[in-house]
């Protein structure tokens, strides 16, 4: 664990967050500065600074997919989006954006609220 790493504390349980998917390698979660309704991450447990150095990178994905899956269940996106840049915070991290009606490359952030959050987690995580 890495203590100054925000993804290494929630991970830890030292920060919330709305938790959509747990497994013993991955962790995911909404994005509390979302671009569109049910924008998640997905992140190793380990620290990691980016995606390719994760050992275990096809199960990464795999597990992407399964919460896209579960995205097109209970948010009926018409796609879904992913991005690896991992600049702001240096944990590997997937963002998997549903996307419904969104044509910019990367959407203007929105406003839900924790009410919102809660139940779009709650969805998702429930068709996990």
């Amino acid at each position: 664990m890495e203590k100054d790493c925000i993804f290494c504390r929630i991970v830890h349980r030292e920060i919330p967050a709305y938790k959509i998917y747990e497994d013993g390698l991955f962790f995911g979660f909404l994005d509390i500065n979302p671009r569109v309704v049910g924008h998640s991450l997905l992140i190793p447990k380990k620290h990691y600074q980016w995606v390719y150095e994760v050992p275990e990178f096809k199960q990464f994905w795999a597990a992407a997919l399964t919460i896209t899956r579960a995205m097109q269940k209970t948010l009926s996106p018409t796609f879904v989006t992913y991005v690896t840049h991992g600049l702001e915070v240096s944990h590997a991290h997937i963002h998997i954006l549903p996307r419904k009606h969104e044509r910019e490359f990367v959407p203007a952030p929105i406003t839900i609220p924790k009410k919102k959050m809660e139940e779009i987690a709650r969805l998702i995580g429930s068709a996990v």
